[in-house]
């Protein structure tokens, strides 16, 4: 009877320890595909020249874009969510757009000048709008279209939300191809 109780004894510890043991490979999976959903959300975007803004890649968003430079296929749209906390209160907040072709900083045609504040929204996903208080955190989301018009080059584009007296709010660039 010993050696029965023995090995129920033996058999209660293996199964208990049994749940730990493929919990463990569970656990690393999950926390992986969460670390690559996050790595496919953010959009690998540089600061401005001579400008820092903190945790810039993990607030900007470029949809479709995989990989680096970004393909801006003519003739689709092409989304963008940025989030962003202003350090004062602005009555507007307008994009900056530009793509550098032959040495020019040429603007993005029906995106760059434009005010973003019927495009806003609190960090909850409601609806906000202009003006933005500072300190609270905005998400400005967008889509603009890839015209046929434009050429067919390798460039940085350059992207910026601007306040009074054109003060960056945010700064990016990211290298695209226009195809």
């Amino acid at each position: 009877m010993a050696g029965g109780l023995a090995g129920a004894v033996d058999r209660i510890q293996r199964a208990r320890r049994a749940p730990q043991v493929t919990m463990a490979p569970l656990s690393l999976v999950v926390l992986s595909c969460s670390a690559l959903i996050a790595l496919a959300v953010a959009t690998d975007v540089r600061q401005c020249a001579g400008k820092s803004f903190n945790q810039l890649a993990e607030n900007v968003q470029l949809s479709p874009c995989k990989k680096l430079p970004c393909r801006l296929k003519k003739g689709t749209d092409q989304h963008i969510t940025i989030n962003f906390t202003p350090d004062e209160d602005l009555t507007d907040v307008k994009n900056e757009v530009t793509a550098k072709v032959l040495g020019l900083d040429v603007p993005f045609i029906g995106v760059d000048g434009n005010s973003i504040c019927d495009k806003l929204y609190t960090e909850s996903g409601e609806k906000a709008e202009c003006p933005v208080k500072a300190g609270n955190k905005y998400v400005y989301k967008d889509s603009f279209p890839v015209l046929t018009v434009y050429p067919s080059i390798n460039t940085n584009v350059h992207w910026a939300l601007l306040g009074r007296s054109n003060k960056n709010i945010i700064c990016f660039e990211v290298p695209v191809r226009i195809q």
